[in-house]
């Protein structure tokens, strides 16, 4: 049971653990694990949670307010005031006599409620909408995490590729040098052709390494995009890459795309600013309640002489702005410049993502003929390195055609990774623009 456990939660971590191994790591797997760790990804998710916090706030003006307070206040001197001496029958003389006592202690309950605020009302409206922007916000950052890693992933998988491509070249020339080595040997090859093919095996040592730099490095860029621990090894699962044209045959609405809806929500926010600037040009309308209890007295609140007396008070009050400089005019007036200038914003993002979609499908187009050359490319490079060996072995070619055609297959093969690298980026591209990016972890 505990096993079982343990597996679901590196399923859904999106990396299948394999002990004494290198966890293997598909595309589905990296995005997957991205959107679960990756720092962008949990602050989206907080922006979201904070929003919900936003709502509560500004429903909070629609209910009633209550407080409590309470106090004592201990007048170690009382302050005299002038009396008339016609008080105490002594006309004509002024009496200096303490007034108050020595503890004064209140205790009291305030409730103020608003009957109508518009500021209120739309402040309800723009929370509602803050969710929806932050919601929206949150499937952007989650597309352009799935976009970084995608692409990342693609970078090592060709790496790979082209490590694979150097070591059977590698193979291919150590073979080719134990065989003249053995003509050498036996006096049938000069030794001019061993040590060239020595340094052709050297140069391929040195390429080879420095492409297992190259995808080491670029692991640790993918682990970066996926918020995996960089210490920790990876490989990636074997797949194909296939080229797909379907992919141009479908049509966009750019309206659809996660971009534009922020935008579409942020002109909602900007119009819910200026309507509760306008809102602080209606009258607000309260009801406040306060019931409490004082208490006055020479000893302290326990003693027997201290004296409590109620209080209470039931209140309508009405605000109605009437002047106030200006300010309000010139504020509504700013928050329509934002909306005009979130409108230019809009129309020229909805023309960029027209743009971004058609040099997407020009991109992947091109891309797509490229496959097919270098695919042909690779073939017939092989059958010339074949035919040259056949040729070497029955004295019909020379030691620097067979290294020509072994160099020829290998460029041949890294071309044609590069050409599935830049096919897989433009597919990315194309997805992207499509709005499409989670089909990419369905």
């Amino acid at each position: 049971m505990k096993r079982f456990k343990l597996l679901l939660s590196i399923l859904f971590a999106g990396v299948l653990y394999q002990s004494n191994a290198q966890d293997i790591v598909s595309l589905k797997d990296a995005v997957n694990y991205a959107l679960q760790n990756k720092a962008d990804a949990k602050r989206a998710d907080l922006a979201v949670k904070k929003a919900e916090f936003q709502i509560n706030e500004a429903r909070a003006g629609a209910l009633p307010q209550i407080s409590v307070n309470s106090g004592v206040t201990y007048n170690p001197i009382l302050q005299k005031m002038a009396l008339p001496g016609e008080f105490v029958g002594q006309p004509g003389q002024t009496l200096f006599a303490p007034l108050g006592t020595k503890f004064n202690s209140n205790l009291g309950v305030n409730i103020n409620q608003n009957i109508f605020d518009q500021r209120v009302f739309t402040g309800l409206k723009a929370a509602k909408t803050t969710r929806e922007f932050y919601q929206v916000n949150a499937e952007l950052t989650d597309e352009q995490i799935i976009e970084r890693v995608a692409n990342a992933y693609y970078q090592v998988f060709v790496q790979e590729e082209k490590l694979q491509t150097i070591n059977i070249s590698l193979e291919n020339t150590t073979k080719v040098k134990n065989v003249i080595k053995s003509l050498v040997d036996n006096g049938l090859a000069k030794q001019i052709d061993l040590d060239r093919i020595i340094v052709q095996l050297n140069n391929i040592s040195s390429n080879r390494q420095q492409l297992i730099n190259a995808v080491n490095i670029n692991k640790n860029s993918l682990k970066f995009y996926m918020g995996y621990p960089i210490e920790q090894d990876i490989d990636l699962a074997q797949e194909s890459i296939q080229p797909n044209d379907l992919l141009l045959e479908e049509t966009i609405n750019v309206e659809n795309r996660t971009e534009y809806k922020v935008l579409s929500k942020q002109k909602e926010l900007l119009g819910f600013a200026r309507d509760a600037e306008k809102a602080s040009l209606y009258p607000t309308v309260s009801l406040a309640g306060n019931y409490g209890l004082q208490g006055l007295g020479d000893k302290f609140i326990t003693s027997k002489d201290f004296y409590w007396s109620e209080l209470a008070s039931i209140g309508l009050n009405v605000k109605i702005p009437i002047f106030t400089g200006g300010a309000t005019k010139s504020k509504i007036g700013q928050a329509e410049i934002d909306l005009l200038d979130i409108e230019e914003q809009i129309s020229d993002t909805k023309l960029g993502l027209d743009l971004e979609y058609q040099n997407a499908k020009a991109q992947i187009e091109n891309a797509l003929k490229t496959v097919d050359i270098q695919k042909e490319n690779v073939s017939l490079a092989e059958k010339v390195l074949t035919n040259t060996q056949n040729n070497y072995q029955q004295g019909l070619a020379n030691l620097t055609e067979i290294l020509d055609s072994e160099n020829a297959l290998t460029d041949a093969r890294n071309n044609y990774s590069n050409a599935l690298l830049e096919y897989k980026i433009a597919e990315v591209a194309l997805i992207k623009a499509k709005g499409d990016l989670k089909t990419l972890i369905q």
